[in-house]
């Protein structure tokens, strides 16, 4: 959006900016020392080396494959040291303080709480667990300055069948901190379509929902979402672009799917740093989010998985600073879009937008 840019914020002025994300795993941004202290503890076998920076370099090369389904292959250890109430209530408490750091002012943190099951933990436990760790983390940060709310997402794994179970948890615990449901993993053979009954039921009972679409998988994926099971907003969607077309003299053509995401204001949960890592998009240069936000789509920008993409929501901003030449201007419009977008009641997202977000951007401007 070149009536936005300006010169580039340098990222200590970046770090202080109000940011809102909505898509960041809670099982993909663990510290490192805390993986192998959880492993120690918990007795968990498996770790690649128990070295915290070697660990790190790991998680980080093995993520960077150019593929979703070796990407998502590093969670296996991520998980398996989350199998206890005090682990989960730590990462969250852990993922709270780490994002109020780095001047995040509402999330929306998403884990499936069927994959933290495995040492006799039930569905209901693991959920209370992770939502005392966020108020933990939470009211720790505000005791030292830094204000942040958090909702939680409940994700379903498509390639399981609890989806019906996960939603039935989301309205259940949507008054305690929960606000949204989701659905995740491989995308190619395993449709949206297949979890319709929990879309269903989701609708009934007014809950929000995002759907992992358009990421390994191309248009067929958000249609589905979209159409078929009425997603909220789209988790990824950055192969939208597949339905744009643009001239040599540089006029965009949207056909029928991109304009009806564009026109009715759907939300795009872009996360640059990991579309790179999993071959969605070639180099953040190359980024769609670039066309997508001249075109005025509902952009957003988020970090999916912070430790799998050594990534931060500082690190996603200054990456798309440095590659559109975008200023303050564009990061403000970036953050409001996605606080336009969250889970929560329109009042309370007004509020965040008019007394958080817009006076945080008009002191770093001066």
């Amino acid at each position: 959006m070149t009536s936005l840019s300006q010169a580039s914020p340098t990222r200590a002025v970046i770090r202080q900016a109000p940011k809102v994300l909505l898509h960041d795993h809670l099982d993909g941004g663990l510290r490192p020392q805390t993986i192998a202290e959880l492993a120690a503890e918990t007795g968990y076998p498996d770790l690649p080396t128990t070295d915290v920076a070697e660990l790190a370099r790991w998680f980080r090369e093995s993520a960077s494959s150019g593929s979703l389904e070796d990407y998502l292959e590093t969670f296996r250890h991520t998980v398996g040291v989350m199998q206890t109430s005090e682990s989960l209530t730590r990462v969250a408490r852990e993922c709270a303080l780490d994002l109020a750091a780095d001047g995040v002012v509402y999330a929306e943190i998403r884990f499936a709480p069927e994959l933290h099951v495995e040492r006799g933990l039930g569905l209901n436990e693991v959920v209370e667990a992770v939502l005392a760790g966020f108020a933990q983390g939470v009211a720790e940060a505000g005791a030292t300055g830094h204000w942040l709310r958090i909702g939680t997402l409940l994700t379903a794994m498509r390639t399981a069948a609890k989806s019906r179970q996960i939603a039935d948890l989301v309205v259940q615990y949507r008054d305690r901190g929960v606000v949204g449901f989701d659905i995740a993993g491989r995308e190619a053979g395993f449709p949206p379509t297949r979890h319709l009954d929990a879309f269903e039921f989701l609708r009934r009972e007014n809950a929000h929902f995002t759907i992992h679409a358009g990421e390994a998988f191309g248009l067929p994926s958000i249609w589905e979402a979209i159409q078929w099971c009425g997603a909220d907003r789209l988790g990824h969607g950055v192969r939208i672009v597949d339905d744009i077309s643009v001239d040599a003299d540089g006029t965009a053509h949207l056909g029928p799917l991109a304009a009806y995401v564009r026109d009715r204001r759907i939300p795009l949960e872009l996360c640059p740093t990991s579309n790179v890592m999993t071959g969605a998009a070639a180099s953040i240069n190359e980024h769609p989010i670039g066309l997508l936000s001249d075109l005025k789509f509902r952009v957003t920008i988020n970090t999916d998985n912070r430790l799998m993409s050594d990534t931060t929501m500082t690190d996603e901003m200054a990456a798309v600073c440095d590659a559109f030449k975008w200023g303050l201007p564009q990061l403000q419009w970036l953050t409001v879009n996605a606080m336009k977008s969250a889970f929560i009641p329109f009042d309370q997202r007004l509020h965040i937008i008019d007394d958080v977000i817009k006076p945080g951007y008009a002191a770093l401007r001066g």
